[in-house]
């Protein structure tokens, strides 16, 4: 990929004992949805097999940070938030 993604990260869900959140890559219209810890892309629009490959590789090397991301984010205290 040679340009840069826009890089989004879910909030943490908790699914029969198990801890997920979903990563989004957006360039322009190109999108693509994966899954930590899997890493693994579930799916995608206008972005080719290998850059899919570099997302997921990307994934499993920034895991640790994408699941502090994940875990920071509290959606109800964001929704409430009074400015």
């Amino acid at each position: 990929m040679e340009e840069a993604c826009n890089l989004s990260v879910s909030q943490v869900f908790h699914k029969d004992g198990e801890k997920y959140a979903y990563v989004s890559f957006t360039n322009g219209k190109k999108h693509a949805e994966g899954k930590i810890p899997d890493c693994k892309i579930l799916s995608y629009e206008g972005f080719e097999e290998s850059e899919i490959a570099q997302l997921e590789i990307y994934m499993k090397l920034e895991l640790a940070n994408l699941k502090k991301m994940a875990a920071g984010i509290h959606v109800m205290r964001a929704f409430m938030k009074k400015e």
